[in-house]
Parts: C-alpha cells; sequence; structure tokens
C-alpha cells in the first residue's frame, strides 16, 4: 500500500495496464472526480436510502444522469440491466462514458452488469457504501444478476477504473448491515491468519480489500485460486436461496464458514481446535449465528449447492486443510448430507 496516511489508505489492484485504485478512508469520495478521465456523462446507479455521498456539482461540469434501481433480490435480474442500460441510451452516452455505482454489492454488481454491456463494455467506478461491498463486491470485477435457478448466475468479470470505500458512509449503516460486513470479514481471517480485531477501522478494511487484491491479481477469472474468496459461500449461497433471501448474505457466509469448517473436520483435514476457532471468530468476534438454521430440507440445500459455480466435479467446497484454505472438487455428497442432517437437528 502507498500514499498512507492514519485516515486514508490506497491499494493499487495489480493487472497491468487494467490495475486501478481502491481509496479507503473518511472523505474519500473526494478522489472520485480524477477517476472519471475524459467523460461528458456520469450515470450514477443507486438506490433509494443510500447516503448521497457523490455531489454532481464536484464532478467537473459533467452531465450527471441519476438512476435508481429497486431494492430487493428481485430486483437484482436480468430486467433491471435492460433498463439501465436503455437509460444510459436515452442519456446518448457512449463509450467515453462513465458509470458510477453508489450502493451495496447489489449496485455494484447491478450497475457494474450494465457497464459490461452497453456498448459492449464502458468504464465503472465503484462508490460502495456497505461494509460488505467495499472488502467484497466491489472490489475483484465481478459482476452479475440471479435467475430463478440461483445466485449470481448471469454475469461477467468487468473491472473498474477505481473504487471509493468513503468510511463516512457507514456512520448510519443498519446493525443488519453491519452484520453482513462483519461475515464477510470473518472469512479474510481464515485466508492469511492476520488478525484483523487488532487493527483499526481504515487498517482492517484496507487490509481486507489489500488481501482479495492480491488474491484477485494472482486469479482474475477464478481459474483456481481465487475461489478461496468463496470460502463459506457453498452452503451460504443455499440458505439465501432456501429461505426466500430473508437470511442476508453475509449472515449466511458466517454460518457457511462453521459448516465448512465442521465438514473439514469429518473429512481430515483438521482438528477439533480449528472448527472451535471458527466459531470464536465468527460466532464471539463478530456476533454472528454459527448454526445451519432451518431454512429447508437437506435435499433442497444438496440440490442448490450442486448448482454452485464452483461445482464441476460433484459437490465443490472450499475448505481448510494443512495447505490452508483451498477449493476442493468432488467431496461425497453423503458426507455433506449427513453432516446438515445433524446440524439441522441440533
Amino acid at each position: 500500500m502507498a500514499g498512507q496516511s492514519a485516515e486514508r489508505r490506497s491499494v493499487r489492484v495489480e493487472l497491468g495496464d487494467r490495475s486501478y485504485p481502491v481509496l479507503v478512508g473518511h472523505g474519500a469520495v473526494d478522489g472520485l472526480e480524477a477517476l472519471l478521465g475524459a467523460s461528458r456523462t456520469v450515470a450514477l446507479v443507486t438506490q433509494d436510502g443510500i447516503p448521497d455521498l457523490v455531489d454532481p456539482a464536484s464532478l467537473g461540469g459533467r452531465s450527471v444522469e441519476r438512476l435508481q434501481i429497486g431494492r430487493g433480490e428481485e430486483h437484482k435480474s436480468l430486467d433491471t440491466v435492460g433498463e439501465l442500460c436503455s437509460a444510459f441510451a436515452a442519456a446518448g452516452m457512449n463509450r467515453g462514458d462513465v458509470v458510477v455505482a453508489v450502493g451495496g454489492g447489489m449496485v455494484t454488481d447491478v450497475a457494474g452488469f450494465a457497464a459490461a454491456t452497453f456498448h459492449r463494455g464502458i468504464d465503472v467506478v465503484h462508490v460502495p457504501t456497505t461494509l460488505l461491498g467495499m472488502i467484497d463486491a466491489a472490489v475483484g470485477g465481478k459482476t452479475g444478476v440471479n435467475l430463478p435457478e440461483g445466485k449470481n448466475l448471469v454475469g461477467s468479470f468487468w473491472q473498474p477504473r477505481g473504487v471509493i470505500c468513503d468510511l463516512d458512509a457507514l456512520a448510519t449503516l443498519p446493525e443488519r448491515e453491519v452484520r453482513c460486513g462483519n461475515g464477510e470479514m470473518a472469512k479474510y481471517h481464515f485466508l492469511t491468519g492476520d488478525d484483523l480485531a487488532d487493527l483499526g477501522e481504515v487498517d482492517r478494511i484496507a487490509r481486507c480489500v489489500e488481501i482479495k487484491a492480491e488474491v484477485v491479481a494472482s486469479d482474475e477469472r477464478e481459474g483456481g485460486r481465487r475461489a478461496v474468496l468463496n470460502y463459506g459461500h457453498t452452503l451460504a449461497h443455499a440458505l439465501e436461496i432456501a429461505s426466500g433471501h430473508e437470511l442476508a448474505h453475509g449472515e449466511a457466509v458466517g454460518i457457511g464458514l462453521v459448516f465448512a469448517a465442521e465438514l473439514a473436520r469429518e473429512l481430515g483435514r483438521i482438528d477439533e481446535g480449528r472448527v472451535a476457532d471458527h466459531r470464536r471468530v465468527v460466532g464471539e468476534l463478530y456476533g454472528l449465528d454459527t448454526e445451519v438454521p432451518a431454512v429447508g430440507s437437506v435435499d433442497r440445500l444438496m440440490e442448490l449447492m450442486s448448482r454452485d459455480k464452483k461445482a464441476i466435479d460433484g459437490l465443490t467446497f472450499v475448505l481448510d486443510g494443512p495447505a490452508g484454505v483451498e477449493p476442493v472438487a468432488g467431496v461425497d455428497p453423503s458426507v455433506v448430507a449427513d453432516l446438515l442432517a445433524s446440524s439441522l437437528t441440533r
């Protein structure tokens, strides 16, 4: 990380000529105008109730089109992407213009995918306003929307021009949104072994971004190592769908992390002490639930996990082990089903 101060950090995602900065700190949004290049029009994509971080008057006289998308997973859809692209066209946007996504992970996912497809790709800058968005969704170029059959099944890898994590946005974040971010933050404890709890807010968020940036730089399109960023997500995505999205993403990831640790123990990859570490970080440090909720039958959850994007050879999980966290293909479904059944009856 370069150019640091106690209140501002800059982390670079190294991807050759497509490298970009992630600015982290209070008031970081003042760096937005510098990321807009020679664009004449900015499509500001957000949602109702999102903190009004971006002042159009601060964008160098550019024409600003403010566009709102709906709240709720039902709006994370191809229909919403089509509506955004039509609005871009109506505004006369071209390949030299920029989409600025201001909001949580849903906004950056949807707006990023719309930017990736309009005119076969225009620039996007992400301004995440949630902890989850800052440490996960907005960094790394993953964009996408849901289908009835599963989460994020349609999308693209489309790297942003830059990401701005203005921590002022977190001041009014609802408690549940904080928990969602904490679920993803818990994941980073196990990817590197860093004691994130000992870091201040700016350093802790910047360190999560740094870890993700390093993984993305080594495996941009998830051909191998990048799958470790999905630690806890195989069961989490299934729980989200089975609950009708009443269970939020970060909450589900926390549960998924503990389940993955228990599965690794069943497979002889880790011992009970390491499982206890997972329960301590997820349950005690971050105050998240660790037990699998009764939101679906074993058969339903198994069906949903079989649709996971990582699944190539049977069930694929990201699991802890002697070599650290890594994707493991061909996990015996009977072991998973038995563990789920015992978890649901605890």
